[in-house]
């Protein structure tokens, strides 16, 4: 019942006052915070060795023989929000560091693999903007630490288009143990000593976990998908894309910059045909541990 001398409230009335209500109540709270925008993965080079396959395909091994890895991308914007129907290139050298699509390939130069798509494919993402790939683990090769290349379009365009890396002391186990994955020398460029995974940062290290019987690497994408970024795409040749040395005053303490030339006969960056040792100089002992396990934090 209204109380005595209390004029009426009608249900309009009612409204009203519970709406100021609300409103009086929605002021006084502290402004909510704006949703927090990631940064966008680190755009690359393409590096000389991208084919378009049109391989619109989940297993990308064509039965070559390695440790089973899946590479699984999650694609989302600044937001967080899964970015569907894009389509995700992925392509890698085999165990021994070869290429398909070109020739002059391999430590001795020998290796002819053009009209070969192995290790080369694409997937579109799903509704979670989810892509993944059944792959093998890739070697390595002069002058350039372990790296999968990816690439997202949206449409023709190339929205991204950049590498990821892989933990060096699980490339530096596959490396010496399996005979697949054997070379007669050791791999001269770690993660840490590798230019283009230093200017790139921490967005394109992958995450890689055991599963059975397989590795599973994962990475989520952030793009862009209205940017048209310029694709840095260097010649093709038989050696190394350029910016593979890193940055001066980059290296880590006792680290020792590679010298001489490339495969293909393609100097370093930076550095004169000719003079210097066969291959590049690979770091050994305490040096090399140093640089293959993570500093312990300090603390």
């Amino acid at each position: 019942m209204t109380p005595p001398n209390s004029p009426a409230i009608g249900r309009r009335g009612l409204l009203t006052t519970l709406g100021a209500a609300a409103l009086a109540t929605a002021s006084a709270r502290p402004a909510q915070a704006a949703a927090p925008t990631l940064p966008l993965t680190a755009q690359t080079t393409e590096g000389p060795f991208y084919l378009d396959a049109s391989q619109v395909r989940r297993d990308i091994t064509e039965g070559l023989q390695g440790v089973p890895l899946d590479v699984r991308f999650t694609v989302c914007d600044t937001a967080g929000k899964p970015l569907p129907r894009l389509r995700v290139d992925l392509w890698h050298c085999d165990t021994l560091g070869r290429y398909s699509g070109f020739g002059g390939q391999g430590d001795d130069g020998a290796g002819a693999f053009e009209g070969k798509t192995f290790l080369r494919g694409s997937q579109f993402t799903d509704r979670e903007g989810v892509a993944a790939f059944a792959t093998v683990y890739p070697g390595w090769y002069a002058g350039r630490t372990t790296h999968i290349h990816m690439k997202v379009l949206n449409g023709t365009r190339a929205v991204l288009t950049s590498q990821f890396f892989l933990p060096d002391a699980l490339s530096e186990f596959l490396y010496t143990q399996v005979s697949l994955y054997q070379r007669a020398r050791l791999r001269d460029t770690l993660n840490s000593l590798d230019g283009i995974a230093l200017k790139a940062g921490d967005t394109v290290l992958g995450a890689v976990r055991e599963e059975r019987q397989r590795y599973v690497a994962t990475l989520a994408l952030v793009v862009d998908p209205l940017a048209t970024p310029v694709v840095d795409r260097p010649p093709r040749f038989g050696g190394m894309p350029p910016g593979a040395m890193p940055p001066q005053g980059s290296l880590p303490p006792g680290a020792m910059l590679p010298r001489g030339p490339l495969q293909g006969g393609m100097p370093m960056a930076g550095m004169p045909m000719g003079g210097g040792p066969p291959h590049a100089r690979a770091l050994e002992g305490t040096a090399r541990v140093k640089a293959l396990v993570p500093p312990r934090p300090a603390g």
